[in-house]
C-alpha cells in the first residue's frame, strides 16, 4: 500500500495497480498547482463528506477515468445525476472490492456536509482501508471522538490519515490523542496549510509527535509513503 499526498486532505492510495483516491481538491489548491489533475490514476474515489474542499475534482477525475465513487447514499445520488455511479456505504457499514482483496468500512466522523451550494451532503465519514492484514485509517474531517477507541478492538492501524490544521477539524494535540485512541505510531497530517486559519508550525507539530514516541509524517505535495516502509 502505497499512499501519495496531493494536498489538503487528498490522498491516493495505490493497491495492486489500483487507485483509491480520496477527496480530490487539487485544481483550486495554490499549494498543489503542479500537480495536473489529468495525470491522476484513480480506480475508486472515496469522498468523506461533500464540503467543495474534498469534492471539488471528483466529478471531472470520475468522468476522465471511469472510477467509482464510494461514499455515502446523498453524495451519491448527487454524482448520479451527473452520470457517475458508484458504490453508497453507510456509517458502520463495510464493503469489499477489488475482487475481494480490499475491505473498507465507513465510520464515523464529527463533522458537518454539506454541498458548495448548501444542499443536504448526508453524514461525514471516515474509512478503514484493510489490505493483506494492513489497515489505513482515513478519518475524514472530524473531531476527537471518544468512538475512534473501538477501532483498535477490530483493527490494527498502520497509518493514520487525520487533519492537523485545526479551526474546522481537530489539530495536532487532538490528533496526537486519536493516534493514542487507535494505537498507531504512524500519522500522515492532512487538512493543513491550505488556507491562512489552518497554517501550522511544522516542526513543532512533529516533535509533539516524537516526544510521544509517535511519528508526525508531513509529505510534500506529490510525494509517496510506502506503508510496509512503517513496519519494517
Amino acid at each position: 500500500m502505497k499512499v501519495t499526498y496531493l494536498g489538503h486532505a487528498c490522498v491516493n492510495i495505490e493497491i495492486e495497480g489500483a487507485h483509491f483516491l480520496v477527496d480530490p481538491f487539487i485544481s483550486a489548491n495554490p499549494l498543489a498547482q503542479h500537480i495536473n489533475i489529468n495525470d491522476i490514476e484513480a480506480t475508486y474515489i472515496l469522498l468523506t463528506h461533500a464540503h467543495g474542499d474534498h469534492i471539488l475534482d471528483a466529478e471531472a477525475i470520475a468522468k476522465r477515468t471511469g472510477a467509482s465513487l464510494i461514499t455515502n447514499p446523498e453524495i451519491l445520488a448527487h454524482y448520479r445525476a451527473l452520470g457517475i455511479d458508484g458504490h453508497d456505504m453507510n456509517i458502520g457499514g463495510s464493503h469489499r472490492f477489488l475482487d475481494g482483496k480490499v475491505k473498507i468500512k465507513m465510520i464515523k466522523a464529527v463533522h458537518s456536509s454539506s454541498f458548495p451550494d448548501g444542499s443536504y451532503g448526508g453524514n461525514p465519514a471516515g474509512f478503514l482501508i484493510n489490505y493483506n492484514d494492513k489497515t489505513i485509517y482515513v478519518s475524514g474531517d472530524t473531531a476527537l471522538t471518544m468512538d475512534m477507541k473501538i477501532i483498535p478492538h477490530q483493527y490494527k492501524v498502520d497509518l493514520g490519515i487525520f487533519p492537523i490544521g485545526n479551526n474546522y477539524t481537530m489539530g495536532v494535540r487532538d490528533a496526537l490523542t486519536a493516534a493514542k485512541f487507535v494505537e498507531t505510531d504512524n500519522v500522515l497530517g492532512v487538512h493543513y496549510d491550505t488556507f491562512e486559519v489552518i497554517k501550522i508550525d511544522k516542526e513543532a507539530s512533529k516533535r509533539k509527535f516524537s516526544d510521544a514516541h509517535k511519528r508526525l509524517h508531513l509529505l510534500e505535495i506529490g510525494a509517496t509513503l510506502d506503508i510496509d516502509d512503517l513496519i519494517k
